[in-house]
C-alpha cells in the first residue's frame, strides 16, 4: 500500500506542475509575450512540453497510489508499468536534460538561450520554475520509488524516437517559418546543427544511463525481466 506521504508528494507536486502550465497559457494572452510564442506558440519550446511532461508524469503517479489503495496490486499493474516507462525513458532525461542544458548555455552565453528582455516578462521565480526546481523533484523520485527500467536497447530506442520527434518539430517550424526556436541554432552551419543534434542526443542517453545507475544504486536491479520466448 502507498504511503500517505508519498501520495500527497505527488499530489502536491503534479497540481504545482498544473498551475505552472495554467499561469504560462493565462500569460501568453500578454500581447508582449504572445510574441514569443509566435511560430510555433509555446509548445515550441521544449522548456514547456517538459513541464507538461512532468505534469502528466505526475498525475499518472499520483492515479498510481490512488489505485493502490483501493484495488489489489495486480489490478494495477498496467498503470505501474506506464508509469515506470514514462519516468524512465522521458521525465527524468527530459528534465535534466532542460536543467543541465539550459543553465550551461544561461552560462555560458545567455543571449543564446534566454535573451536578457526574458527578464522583463517572465519574473525569477517563474525561471527557476521552468528551468531549476524541474531537477529536483525528478531526482526525489528516483530515492522516493523504484522503478522498473526497460532493456537499455528498448529504452534508448523510445528516448532516441522522443528526441527525433522535438528535432523534427524544430525544423518544420525553420522550413514554416524562418525562423529558429532557439537563438543558438542560428549561429551554427547545417554541419553545426547536426553535430549540435546529435550531442544533444548522446548528452541525454548518458543522462538516462545515469538515472538507471542512481536507481540500481538505490533499490538494486529493476529492469523489466526479459520475456521468455
Amino acid at each position: 500500500m502507498a504511503r500517505t506521504s508519498t501520495c500527497v508528494y505527488h499530489f502536491l507536486v503534479m497540481s504545482w506542475y498544473i498551475f505552472l502550465n495554467y499561469h504560462i497559457s493565462q500569460k501568453g494572452r500578454d500581447m508582449q509575450i504572445s510574441q514569443i510564442f509566435l511560430n510555433g506558440g509555446q509548445w515550441k519550446y521544449l522548456t514547456f512540453l517538459n513541464l507538461l511532461l512532468q505534469a502528466i508524469f505526475f498525475g499518472v503517479a499520483c492515479l498510481e497510489d490512488v489505485l493502490k489503495r483501493i484495488k489489489e496490486k495486480k489490478d494495477i499493474k498496467f498503470i505501474t508499468a506506464f508509469r515506470d516507462l514514462l519516468f524512465t525513458t522521458l521525465a527524468f532525461p527530459v528534465s535534466t536534460f532542460v536543467f543541465l542544458s539550459f543553465w550551461i548555455l544561461f552560462l555560458y552565453d545567455r543571449d543564446l538561450v534566454y535573451p536578457k528582455v526574458l527578464d522583463g516578462i517572465f519574473p525569477l521565480w517563474l525561471n527557476h520554475a521552468m528551468h531549476t526546481f524541474i531537477f529536483p523533484f525528478s531526482l526525489v523520485e528516483v530515492y522516493l520509488r523504484p522503478h522498473s527500467y526497460p532493456l537499455k536497447k528498448k529504452g534508448l530506442i523510445l528516448l532516441a524516437a522522443g528526441s527525433f520527434a522535438y528535432i523534427s518539430r524544430v525544423l518544420w517550424i525553420y522550413v514554416e517559418t524562418g525562423t529558429w526556436v532557439y537563438p543558438v541554432f542560428a549561429k551554427l552551419s547545417p554541419v553545426g546543427l547536426a553535430a549540435f543534434f546529435s550531442l544533444s542526443y548522446i548528452f541525454s542517453a548518458g543522462i538516462y544511463l545515469l538515472g538507471e545507475k542512481l536507481n540500481h544504486w538505490k533499490w538494486g536491479d529493476m529492469r523489466q525481466p526479459k520475456k521468455e520466448k
